[in-house]
């Protein structure tokens, strides 16, 4: 490395894994050619890289903020553009970041463009999952379990429910960090072929657990405050009061889906009291795969699938988009949630290049459903451009990989930078809408590192 060159990650090389960092190279020669590269390597082992060639200013600097790559794994002006780029050597493959308490590390460089590509300067980024004080519980309560994330703070705090199709803990810990108490749940605990039915009780529980929080945070402040006997009655007298904003502040619990748990938690506002905002991303209108059932009785039949009509590729990826059956065909009608039956508000979110199954179809059937019905408690937002897996921001995107219903290698659509920016754009709005929706009437503070 060239000792008066380096490479610097503003304003620190340690953030939250949500936030973005400026790159920056300086002492290069006026007008250099180089080509900056990213690293990382996911908890399986599988390396995911990224390049772009750019040309420093007359100064001999390159800022990825300012500066337009003009070849590789993507062009233009992309600040993190080395980092939702970055893929894999083999096709298929999903970049696995779920162990919330490490780190993602990603290693930048700079190289000469011309020779053996010989490596200038470098830089490591400390991305983290988990800010400072927010607290990590692994929970287990009647029938269901998952894992509470709590803000640092004493309160009150909004609630919210985060559901995968599968366990991940990764998006429920980023949202703890901007001051939300979130249970994550996943809506499949075995392979989906093992599972014949699913139950509304064992969501409904989560949903209860977490309307109790307001009632613990509570309890917790009168504690604090009785041990200093010099203070305990008038302290006793403001945690009553706090005891007593805590519960009417406190809004109801919000609900964070994706994909098929997009209609279980349609179906927990259609048929579970407390239910009072639910963010809905690429999901089905109707109850999609398995059968639910809610107080021993089926409610909802499931919404099969036709894999006949999966489209192959040359990369031999299926397309699914047109597996799934019309929820709309008079044999189906069953299979519909009453999402009209929700006193709550909903927050739909579909991409137009969802290639795993027609989330657009979807949104405008609930939409329209809504609407027919002479209900306005629901906004709309659509992305051009975006695949299935939309997620918070900054994460490599991923194409294609393999599917646990389909049980093999399925495409999920987005063009990349389409798809980087339209994270960027719903990770805001989520925490927009679920604080309006949710929040006391104080902000609250968020975690940092």
């Amino acid at each position: 490395m060239t000792s008066q060159i380096r490479l610097r990650l503003l304003p620190s090389a340690r953030c939250l894994f949500d936030e973005p960092v400026q790159v920056k190279v300086t002492g290069l020669r006026s007008r250099q050619v180089v080509t900056m590269r990213a690293r990382s390597t996911d908890e399986k082992g599988v390396v995911f890289s990224s390049s772009a060639i750019y040309r420093a200013d007359g100064s001999g600097e390159v800022d990825l903020e300012r500066d337009p790559s003009l070849s590789g794994s993507y062009v233009g002006v992309e600040p993190m553009g080395l980092l939702w780029s970055m893929r894999a050597d083999t096709l298929h493959k999903l970049f696995s970041k779920n162990k919330v308490l490490n780190p993602h590390v990603v290693k930048f460089s700079v190289h000469e463009l011309e020779g053996e590509g010989r490596m200038l300067a470098e830089a490591t980024n400390e991305r983290f999952l988990i800010g400072d004080g927010v607290s990590r519980v692994p929970v287990k309560e009647g029938s269901f379990h998952g894992v509470l994330f709590t803000p640092p703070g004493e309160g009150p705090f909004p609630a919210v429910l985060d559901m995968c199709t599968f366990m991940s803990e990764k998006r429920a810990c980023l949202l703890a960090n901007k001051g939300f108490v979130v249970l994550a749940v996943s809506v499949y605990n075995d392979k989906p072929e093992n599972v014949t039915e699913l139950h509304l009780e064992f969501f409904k529980e989560a949903v209860d657990f977490l309307q109790q929080q307001p009632k613990l945070q509570s309890d917790k402040l009168r504690s604090v405050c009785q041990q200093d006997r010099k203070i305990i009655t008038e302290c006793s007298e403001q945690a009553e009061e706090l005891a007593f904003e805590l519960q009417v502040r406190n809004k109801g619990v919000g609900i964070l889906s994706i994909s098929k748990a997009g209609d279980i938690a349609l179906s927990l506002a259609a048929f579970v009291p407390g239910v009072e905002a639910v963010v809905w991303i690429n999901g089905c209108s109707a109850n999609a795969i398995t059968p639910l059932y809610y107080k021993k009785s089926k409610i909802l039949s499931p919404l099969l699938i036709d894999l006949s009509k999966a489209i192959p590729t040359e990369s031999g990826a299926v397309i699914g988009k047109y597996c799934l059956k019309n929820p709309l065909a008079e044999e189906n009608q069953a299979t519909l949630v009453p999402i009209e039956k929700a006193k709550g508000h909903f927050l739909f979110v579909a991409s137009e290049d969802d290639l795993n199954w027609d989330s657009k179809a979807h949104m405008d059937q609930v939409v329209e459903r809504l609407k027919h019905h002479g209900k306005e408690n629901f906004e709309s937002v659509c992305y051009p451009g975006a695949g299935h897996l939309l997620e918070p921001p900054y994460g490599p995107h991923c194409h294609s990989s393999f599917h646990l219903f389909a049980w093999q290698l399925a495409m999920w659509g987005g063009e990349p930078r389409s798809h980087a920016a339209a994270e960027v754009h719903l990770w805001k709005k989520i925490q927009e809408f679920l604080r309006s929706h949710l929040s006391c009437e104080t902000s609250r503070p968020t975690a940092k590192l």
